[in-house]
């Protein structure tokens, strides 16, 4: 049996340890919470030009160092701040598009569809195809050609040219709001 001093001893060395890893877990969580805060980003969607991917109203988080080790991939959805040609249209708010051609590829929209390099390009994301004519134009060196999955109802790249690599935000991690069942 143990005596009064030893169960004593027990329970303050449980205390301490309880504290500890309490004050441990508490910081690591502020860390953790730190480092989504820097991360990721919230922003709201207010038009529709991303349907039927992203709604009027969704909410959604970016990870602002997405393209800080890796290029942006044909599909990412991206997030920009405004070229110089919608700068000077007053366009100040950051956009959310489709990147759908890299650097140095042909692009081209004829007959519904997008080529890259005189391929189609197969899109099962978008609400129809486009009724318009693009190209082809060549993308430059370190810049992206970005569509709204709402072809025929989206201010994109085919109005105002191509994004360059210096105005990417982050690419689109998820709707966070409405929540998705």
């Amino acid at each position: 049996m143990s005596s009064p001093s030893d169960r004593k001893e027990q329970k303050s060395w449980f205390t301490v340890l309880a504290i500890s890893l309490g004050i441990t877990l508490s910081l690591g969580s502020l860390g953790f919470l730190g480092y989504v805060q820097k991360t990721f980003k919230a922003y709201y969607i207010s038009s529709s030009a991303m349907e039927p991917t992203l709604k009027i109203n969704d909410r959604i988080l970016a990870n602002q160092f997405a393209y800080q080790s890796q290029q942006p991939k044909r599909g990412d959805l991206i997030l920009f701040l405004p070229t110089e040609t919608l700068k000077q249209q007053n366009f100040h708010e950051v956009f959310t598009k489709r990147v759908i051609g890299l650097p140095r590829e042909k692009i081209a929209i004829a007959r519904g569809k997008v080529y890259i390099n005189d391929r189609p390009l197969e899109e099962n994301y978008i609400a129809e195809p486009p009724q318009y004519e693009y190209g082809p134009v060549a993308i430059p060196v370190n810049s992206y050609f970005v569509l709204g999955d709402n072809r025929n109802n989206s201010y994109d790249s085919h109005y105002w040219g191509f994004v360059p690599q210096e105005n990417l935000v982050g690419r689109v991690s998820r709707i966070y709001w409405p929540p998705i069942a």
